[in-house]
């Protein structure tokens, strides 16, 4: 190949550089201004995860799934999916070609960083350089994947239902912006392309295209114009893009090592929480998912727009839609990037005092530790909750003496919050106060069995207590290991039962099989409409600070239509207080699954 321009410099990419210049000096010092936030602990396991060749190998494959080819949006939806990958994957193919057809014919303009983007406007192609073609093809391929892509946005917008999604987000001015300027550019690309395919090379599009248009190539002033618009559009995208969703896409490249180094939410507006919040791609996936926006209760406290406020800064409504969630963890569950939702929200609630009573923290647990006996294997921690509703307690204490289990009861007379509602609220000092009471009661109690009834609970114990050398297990594990262990045998009836995942088992912890073994081997399970973690939170969720009772009635009336789909006989559930909640307004019997269990078992 030969240069028509010996500089390999025209002033049309200029747009282009200046664009690129911007964004990665942006980008850059973004970057270390979020490493330079974290603290020095979370500084440290990031540095030395990009050391760890697992890690990396972990890092390198999220790259391709999620940036590349948006597995999680494939699963989810395949044409939603497409449509992202084949942009995404389609340009990143673009630009790998090019810089591999510099290298190989022209490798002394590697250095000039537009050169390889405007690879077709500075070549010739000559009778010596068939074997271009290949790569010709290669460009045609992709730059129809990326158009295709590109034609599937445009239909996207106009007709969100096509593709699974009854909502989008508002787009911002600056989104809007970014948006067209990225429509335009593969088009332009395209034309400008076109326009030269006689003289630098093409294949079966852009050569194509080149006849349509050869009444137009009388001189090189009729192409420049298409190249100019082409490194226009590059250079409006690039300098837009920090401030629009697109920011998206160079924050994700940092969100996944930092994930998968381990980094924790600390700070609500520092560190990986601001990375979380630019990483947000705005693509409303959770609008939808959200359980209050499902039955158009508020469609705008999902998280898209919690991320879009706290850039904002806008203090008022970052608190009206952290207080407001349901902490339901459904956005989290459904978030192509992972951007944890209901993190953010508590993170957002630490910056507010708010007054909760009581307060556990200023209880002796010397008294609880006096209460609890003679040691015996499991400690039943039945939690607040499963005191207001004391039939579960009642049919769990049955289940075990039913299997000759020995137990102590932790909370026998009432307890010690497990730390939930101060975690919550953010309030994290009382909170571990508390945490640190109950880990002395439980190593004292000599036991090596934590067996909990509440999925709130459970989620606690596991995530925030250090219990080493002691089990956690859910009751619905527990039971599931007592029929597998033929230490339980219930009587299989003729009742047909759905199972409703509680939203903290879940999604939160992904206990999904258990609960449905232990409900077939007492009756027909039948399942809802939606299930696993797209299952809908049942309305009553502590987690939410300020929604009305009235609102939290659609919420679970909306649930209870989405479970009663194949008209089960009973619903049955795994968590003290859906099983309050469902009972409420339900047309049928909603039980725990250990009330089903006993009811089902017969004592030896």
């Amino acid at each position: 190949m030969n240069e028509l321009h010996p500089t390999g410099f025209d002033y049309f990419v200029l747009p282009f550089t200046i664009g690129m210049i911007f964004v990665l000096l942006w980008c850059l010092g973004g970057a270390i201004r979020i490493i330079a936030e974290l603290d020095s602990e979370d500084r440290k396991k990031f540095f030395k995860s990009l050391v760890n060749p697992k890690i990396m190998a972990k890092n390198i494959k999220e790259w391709f799934c999620d940036c590349l080819f948006h597995v999680k949006l494939w699963k989810r939806n395949k044409l939603l999916g497409y449509m992202h990958s084949s942009i995404a994957f389609g340009w990143f193919m673009i630009i790998l070609i090019g810089h591999i057809e510099v290298a190989l014919y022209i490798p002394e303009r590697l250095h000039q960083p537009w050169y390889p983007i405007f690879f077709r406007y500075f070549v010739a192609v000559t009778d010596s350089t068939m074997k271009g073609s290949f790569f010709f093809f290669l460009m045609d391929f992709f730059l129809l994947v990326v158009l295709s892509g590109i034609v599937l946005a445009i239909i996207k917008r106009a007709h969100s239902r096509m593709f699974g999604m009854r909502r989008t987000t508002r787009a911002s001015l600056t989104d809007l912006i970014g948006l067209y300027a990225l429509w335009f550019i593969f088009p332009l690309r395209l034309l400008a392309e076109g326009f030269t395919a006689d003289i630098s090379g093409g294949s079966f599009l852009t050569q194509s295209l080149n006849n349509v248009l050869h009444s137009f190539l009388s001189d090189e002033a009729n192409i420049l114009p298409t190249w100019w618009a082409y490194s226009i559009a590059l250079g409006v995208f690039m300098v837009i893009l920090p401030f629009s969703r697109y920011m998206h896409i160079p924050s994700e490249i940092l969100l996944i090592p930092m994930r998968n180094a381990g980094v924790k939410i600390r700070n609500p507006r520092k560190g990986i929480s601001k990375l979380q919040v630019y990483s947000c791609p705005a693509c409303g996936v959770c609008i939808d998912a959200c359980p209050m926006s499902a039955v158009k209760a508020n469609t705008r406290d999902t998280t898209v727009y919690l991320n879009r406020q706290i850039k904002r800064r806008n203090e008022r409504r970052i608190a009206e839609i952290s207080e407001k969630c349901l902490m339901c963890g459904k956005c989290t569950a459904v978030c192509p990037v992972g951007v944890e939702g209901d993190k953010l929200r508590i993170a957002q609630r630490s910056l507010t005092r708010y007054n909760l009573s009581p307060d556990y923290s200023t209880i002796d647990e010397n008294v609880f530790i006096d209460r609890l006996g003679e040691k015996k294997r499991i400690l039943y921690f039945a939690g607040c909750m499963t005191a207001l509703t004391p039939s579960i307690k009642k049919a769990l204490t049955s289940v075990m003496d039913k299997a000759g289990d020995e137990y102590t009861v932790m909370d026998e007379d009432g307890g010690i919050c497990c730390g939930r509602p101060m975690l919550m609220a953010g309030r994290t000092e009382s909170a571990r106060a508390m945490i640190e009471k109950n880990t002395n009661i439980i190593r004292s109690s000599g036991a090596t069995v934590l067996l909990l009834s509440c999925p709130i609970c459970y989620k606690v114990f596991k995530e925030n207590y250090d219990l080493e050398g002691i089990e956690i297990i859910h009751h619905t594990e527990y039971i599931d290991r007592l029929i597998a262990q033929g230490r339980i045998s219930p009587s299989r009836s003729d009742l047909s039962y759905v199972y409703h995942d509680p939203c903290e088992l879940g999604r939160g912890c992904g206990i999904y099989d258990a609960p449905r073994r232990v409900v077939a081997a007492a009756g027909t399970l039948v399942e809802a409409e939606k299930t696993g973690k797209e299952n809908i939170c049942c309305g009553g969720s502590l987690g939410s600070l300020t929604l009305g009772f009235d609102k939290r009635k659609v919420l679970t009336e909306n649930a209870l239509k989405n479970l009663t789909i194949a008209d089960p006989d009973t619903i049955v559930t795994a968590c003290p207080l859906c099983r309050s909640t469902f009972n409420r307004y339900a047309d049928r019997p909603v039980l725990d699954i250990a009330e089903i269990v006993d009811q089902a078992t017969e004592k030896k």
